[in-house]
């Protein structure tokens, strides 16, 4: 990972969706890809019930887990060591939704990893409560970026399932899922001043321009998910602008969609130089 230049980190970001019955996946997955670091959402398993001996095994020592029992829930596995652990409660609700880490490198880093909440069919906040704090989540999570100093120095990375798409090229038909959670325009607004709050880099979009296709989710209702394409990218890997030269590369995993008894979700792996 040390190299003359600096530290070369590779950081994976997946929505498991249950990471007991996919364990399996996320051993593969580490063995192949091999990053630095693994931030997982959506473990639905409480922290003491997390897979630890199975993600030690492949080789990651250090591990943070802020679960829940039978939902939601995120994880980061890394061979980097930890200075911090945090794991904020958004909203007040006892979702465990958030965790973060400072990771042991020169010049210091902190890594936040998110599961935001879907905000179910209805997008109308009025009638749908999952939606109502869906939009509170994103407003909560703007505030506290908004709140931190040193904008200019802080060296941050934030990555997790946001649960929006919000580029017209990140859905498979803007036209036709304006009106869908994940893409409406209030919750694309919130999302765009969540990006203003600490001038975050969309990391994915410095290497797929915004008019070329790219998703990170395929729905479990499409009879031929690969056919079909109908894919949005709800995954997301941002850096503060301290490290706007870092990204080296950044790939999707689409393959994994295919695998036996995938997530509906598949990894999005970069990687950065420090």
């Amino acid at each position: 990972m040390k190299t003359q230049s600096g530290t070369n980190l590779k950081i994976a970001t997946w929505n498991i969706n249950s990471v007991r019955l996919r364990i399996n996946l996320v051993e593969d997955f580490l063995g192949g890809e091999n990053p630095d670091i693994l931030c997982l959402q959506e473990i639905k398993c409480t922290t003491d019930a997390f897979p630890l001996k199975a993600i030690r095994k492949a080789g990651y020592e250090h591990i943070a887990v802020n679960g829940q029992k039978g939902y939601h829930g995120v994880a980061i596995a890394s061979r980097v060591p930890f200075k911090k652990v945090e794991a904020r409660d958004f909203c007040n609700k006892g979702d465990a939704r958030h965790i973060s880490v400072d990771l042991d490198v020169p010049g210091g880093l902190t890594l936040h990893n998110f599961y935001v909440p879907a905000g179910g069919d209805e997008p109308d906040p009025v009638v749908n409560d999952k939606f109502a704090h869906k939009l509170d989540f994103l407003r909560e999570m703007t505030a506290f970026y908004d709140g931190l100093k040193r904008k200019s120095e802080n060296r941050m990375v934030l990555v997790g399932d946001l649960n929006i798409a919000p580029l017209e090229h990140d859905v498979w038909s803007h036209k036709q899922l304006l009106k869908v959670v994940s893409h409406t325009p209030v919750e694309v607004d919130l999302m765009n001043e969540l990006m203003a709050s600490h001038d975050w880099i969309d990391v994915m979009r410095r290497f797929v321009p915004a008019d070329q296709k790219l998703y990170s989710w395929w729905s479990y209702r499409a009879k031929d998910w690969e056919a079909s394409d109908r894919g949005r990218r709800l995954d997301h890997i941002w850096v503060t602008p301290a490290l706007a030269d870092a990204p080296q590369s950044m790939k999707v995993l689409k393959e994994a969609r295919g695998w036996e008894r995938a997530s509906d979700h598949v990894p999005v792996v970069a990687s950065l130089r420090l």
